[in-house]
């Protein structure tokens, strides 16, 4: 089985976000409460992290994340992966580095980005220490086949991922169609649905639908959702097999 933990659902800003005081950033429902998005998922022993979102810290002491065994990036940003120091500290209990996958434009943004992981002779504490490995075929990280799948968030290409027979896509506005056939008979999918009105970057929860209703998953989540999503009204208008997504969710999937 994949046990899969929803470290974060929130979009870039969390939820709440600092200085609003609307029905959902002072909701008391702690499925309000949203930390930057981010999974990740168990198989035995083993844990592989997507995305080292802005709340890395927060999410591993609250999930009890103790190891990571790769860590896979769906994209550059800086809600996705600005939580990369926290890295080291893994570092230092495994004693060894830890492989790191994503396609080659995120992994030279990252090198750009965070240079001092990546320089032969850096003067100061402790810093990650990562393998950066270009992902373009499907590959078996772990002992589980990792399926990459490109998307469109706008106008840049980032990756999704298909793992057995679930998916994780997060910051997303088109999928083409050869990666739609990728995501065919699905058990479980994860999908960004940033909030109810359109975004030129994102999904809203129609087109997120939409999405749905044509890949036929036999169970969707929505994640990466804003502060204009209250949980439970949102939750009570999704339709059969469609629910939202919240920080500590865990859901089960056959590895085969």
């Amino acid at each position: 089985m994949i046990k899969i933990t929803i470290l974060g659902c929130g979009t870039s800003t969390g939820v709440p976000m600092i200085g609003c005081d609307c029905k959902v950033c002072t909701s008391a429902d702690s499925r309000n409460k949203r930390t930057r998005s981010s999974v990740v998922l168990s198989v035995g022993h083993a844990n592989i992290l997507i995305d080292t979102s802005t709340d890395l810290r927060q999410q591993a002491l609250k999930n009890n994340i103790r190891h990571l065994d790769a860590v896979l990036f769906t994209h550059s940003h800086a809600d996705h992966v600005h939580g990369i120091d926290e890295l080291r500290s893994f570092n230092f209990i495994q004693k060894k580095s830890i492989p790191c996958y994503g396609d080659a434009e995120t992994l030279d943004r990252i090198r750009q980005m965070f240079s001092y992981i990546f320089r032969q002779h850096y003067s100061g504490g402790g810093i990650p220490r990562l393998e950066m490995n270009e992902l373009a075929i499907p590959t078996s990280i772990a002992g589980l086949a990792i399926t990459p799948v490109k998307v469109l968030h706008g106008n840049l290409p980032i990756l999704a991922y298909r793992f057995a027979d679930a998916a994780y896509i997060t910051d997303c506005s088109r999928i083409p169609d050869d990666s739609m056939k990728k995501l065919l008979d699905l058990e479980l999918l994860i999908l960004g649905a940033l909030r109810y009105n359109r975004h030129s970057t994102h999904f809203n929860i129609d087109q997120a639908l939409a999405v749905v209703s044509e890949l036929k998953p036999k169970q969707a989540y929505f994640t990466h959702l804003s502060h204009d999503i209250d949980f439970s009204t949102a939750s009570s208008t999704m339709p059969e097999g469609v629910s939202l997504a919240y920080d500590g969710l865990t859901i089960e999937v056959a590895s085969h």
